[in-house]
């Protein structure tokens, strides 16, 4: 039995491409190519996630790293720009949400979560989210699914949790999570999964 969902964000709900954004910037920063600009700023970027640093922090050292000459709120915008829709996802979600609580847990920041529920209506539809940057805690380590299980409310056994990643799909199984291993090109084995219910 499934009373409840847990999905992650990124190539699930939605599509992302970082370096979109780094395109979109390339004219007002000193970077020969997207990969290596990618490398520069990992750090920064993992750090932000795990809200080890501000996002003002994170703002410093990605400009100072990219030598980044524009304003903030063009790279904001940038930055918020990485994502594209995966339709069917959204779709499927606007169904279940009918019947089922539908909750987010996801490795993120909280730029991103402010753009993601300003530019795609399917997230009016979530019930609530664990992100990386306010737990402190990012997948696949299991502190994160436990937080989002005391927050939510959530009992593993009857909560299916879908995730691109496998390493994030062992902890959730290990933890006693039903489980689904996504693809947004595989969505139908998702729809299969989940027949009896949607």
């Amino acid at each position: 039995m499934i009373r409840a969902f847990l999905f992650d964000i990124g190539n699930v709900i939605v599509r992302f491409d970082f370096s979109k954004a780094l395109r979109a910037i390339s004219d007002l920063s000193d970077v020969p190519d997207e990969a290596g600009a990618l490398v520069r700023i990992d750090e920064s970027k993992l750090r932000y996630e795990d809200g080890q640093i501000t996002r003002a922090e994170f703002l410093d050292q990605a400009f100072t790293l990219l030598k980044y000459r524009g304003s903030e709120a063009r790279f904001i915008a940038a930055w918020q720009g990485i994502f594209t829709a995966n339709a069917p996802m959204h779709t499927l979600i606007e169904r279940l949400a009918a019947r089922h609580p539908i909750f987010l847990l996801s490795n993120t920041n909280d730029m991103h979560v402010e753009g993601l529920f300003r530019d795609f209506p399917v997230f009016r539809h979530i019930s609530g989210g664990t992100y990386s940057h306010t737990a402190r805690a990012s997948k696949p380590h299991p502190r994160i699914y436990r937080i989002a299980c005391e927050q939510h409310g959530l009992t593993p056994a009857d909560t299916l949790f879908v995730d691109d990643l496998a390493d994030n799909i062992a902890t959730a199984h290990e933890l006693g999570f039903q489980t689904h291993h996504y693809h947004p090109d595989r969505h139908a084995a998702l729809l299969e999964k989940i027949s009896p219910i949607a």
